[in-house]
């Protein structure tokens, strides 16, 4: 398996993973948008996109965005995206690219990562708790939403 930084010229296999794991969380299909915003991303430099192969086929991938500690005075990353094919999930290459994520974190001298996910993704917490992620009991989510 081969994990690395997404390139431009990954976009059209990574845009239709990335619409594949927005059709999981229940979003119309739409190509032509996730091309668009996956080239945004990668055209801005505003994400780092970690992408897993395996036998030469794109298989997944995890998108990073930065934000900032205020308290702890870094850059925190808050890991947004992770999606593996189903075909091949319980391959490793969750567990690869969430290193892929932890590695970058500590190379940028980050004080934490950050996700969500759905609270009925048990699946996804098992592989986020076996990869040494903890829930967080101390502090809750508050979201303000505009659609």
């Amino acid at each position: 398996m081969i994990i690395r930084k997404a390139i431009t010229s990954d976009i059209g296999l990574l845009s239709g993973l990335f619409d594949q794991y927005r059709i999981f969380y229940k979003q119309a299909s739409d190509i032509p948008g996730a091309k668009q915003f996956i080239t945004e991303r990668i055209g801005q430099n505003d994400s780092v996109i970690f992408v897993a192969f395996r036998d030469g086929k794109m298989i997944g991938f995890t998108q990073l965005y930065p934000i900032f500690s205020s308290v702890g005075m870094k850059r925190a990353w808050l890991l947004n995206d992770l999606f593996v094919t189903e075909e091949a999930r319980g391959s490793g290459a969750a567990d690869a690219l969430l290193k892929a994520a932890r590695d970058m974190g500590a190379e940028t001298s980050s004080r934490w990562l950050m996700l969500q996910t759905a609270a009925d993704n048990y699946r996804a917490q098992k592989v986020y708790e076996r990869n040494g992620w903890t829930k967080d009991e101390d502090y809750l989510v508050y979201n303000y939403r505009y659609v």
